[in-house]
């Protein structure tokens, strides 16, 4: 395990100073100048000593622990929700359970596809594995959730998928629809854990039940700090599946893993997050997926870059098709805007909350303000006001104080469900 080691940084000027070693940084100062602040720009971020990194050297998840989950599948015909991210060691959780001699007879898979290779929002239709011949069926779109047929040849469900921890990352409202599958058909349902690259801190807007949908099912903030298996025994108890059901749960936690680690996700979770930056950044940029801007679909650097081709800045870049983003916003175009990837790397983990700076800016740049936001930006937000509140010019201070309710209400029902040591 690797001591996350205390930094300090200020931004002044052109430079930005990790370490004692100065960085020109023009990226990232132009990200900053954006927001339209006159004078010396300063920003001071602390972090927190007793943080630290963990990779999957560090911990066990609860897929490895087989020990504590096997005998509860012997003689049964077992169902998976599972993807390219469930794995034992460097073995696919299905092919591990397959060659331990248990009976599977269906995958299940989220947004993305069993492999994790299909374009976010694309249609995904039910398969074999390629190698087991085991049916694949895919849980996304008008099918996302398990039918009574099936689950008619199923004896017991497995979820294991790495989930990184934000509201409109669809997996976890695939965990919310296969529970109310089982809870309704009286199926037993196995959690194993994986740490939460994100569950360091709990922050944005309560989703307001007028903004639900598939991208948001949950009353919860955009970044809920818990792991999949604390958010399942949350959504059991608190009763928030269908009709007030609740499943039959088992969770297998993780070893080695708490509240006040950044995990290092060995496999990208999705096509568009492939560095741990874009997953940092993510809870922050994909808001930006509810207007006229880009976050970098279609180029390298996948929610770490943002721009729109009317936007005025010396960086650039030009989205274009690619596996995972087969037609990306502004296709062949070339978009102006921001790289973000060292702000990732580096600061915005150390911010702990979800970051509107660039957000705010980008609506003060963008020329056409009346069509900067589209439909979408409400189920993203999970509320009505945060658009407007951008509109209206509130200051961040005065945008998050509207928000703490909720959040203070959420951060004592959490506490209830967690399974690992908090970050406070």
């Amino acid at each position: 395990m690797q001591r996350y080691t205390l930094i300090k940084l200020k931004v002044k000027s052109e430079e930005l100073k990790v370490k004692g070693k100065s960085l020109v940084f023009s990226s990232y100062l132009l990200a900053l100048s954006l927001f339209f602040y006159t004078g010396i720009i300063q920003a001071q971020i602390t972090a927190k000593s007793d943080f630290t990194t963990v990779t999957s050297a560090d911990v066990k998840v609860g897929a490895e622990h087989t020990e504590q989950y096997l005998s509860l599948l012997q003689g049964k015909k077992v169902a998976v929700v599972a993807n390219q991210t469930s794995l034992v060691k460097n073995k696919l959780l299905v092919d591990t359970l397959l060659s331990l001699g248990v009976k599977v007879v269906k995958i299940f898979a989220p947004e993305h596809g069993y492999y994790g290779d299909e374009d976010a929002g694309a249609s995904v239709k039910n398969a074999k594995t390629s190698h087991t011949a085991v049916n694949i069926v895919s849980l996304y779109g008008k099918h996302n959730k398990p039918t009574v047929e099936d689950l008619g040849d199923v004896d017991i469900v497995i979820y294991d998928i790495q989930d990184v921890g934000v509201r409109f990352f669809t997996y976890i409202s695939t965990l919310h629809l296969v529970m109310e599958a089982c809870a309704e058909n009286n199926k037993p349902l196995i959690v194993l854990d994986r740490p939460d690259p994100n569950g360091y801190y709990v922050d944005g807007p309560v989703l307001d039940s007028s903004c639900r949908s598939f991208s948001g099912m949950d009353p919860v903030p955009i970044v809920y700090g818990m792991t999949v298996a604390e958010y399942a025994k949350m959504l059991n108890g608190e009763k928030w599946l269908g009709k007030g059901e609740q499943c039959s749960l088992t969770c297998i936690p993780v070893t080695g893993y708490t509240h006040k680690n950044f995990y290092d996700i060995p496999v990208k979770p999705s096509p568009n997050l492939p560095t741990m930056a874009s997953v940092f950044l993510y809870p922050s940029l994909a808001l930006f997926e509810g207007t006229k801007i880009s976050v970098g679909r279609g180029t390298d650097k996948p929610f770490e870059v943002i721009g729109n081709p009317s936007i005025k800045s010396s960086f650039s870049f030009t989205p274009e098709s690619r596996p995972g983003a087969q037609t990306p916003m502004y296709q062949g175009q070339k978009c102006y805007g921001y790289d973000l990837s060292t702000f990732g790397e580096i600061m915005v983990k150390n911010y702990q909350k979800v970051y509107l700076f660039w957000l705010k800016g980008m609506y003060k740049d963008y020329p056409d303000k009346a069509n900067f936001f589209v439909p979408y930006f409400k189920n993203l937000a999970g509320t009505t006001a945060l658009q407007k509140q951008i509109e209206q010019g509130l200051s961040e201070d005065e945008i998050r104080k509207t928000w703490e309710p909720g959040l203070s209400n959420f951060r004592k029902i959490r506490k209830k469900y967690l399974l690992y040591p908090d970050f406070r």
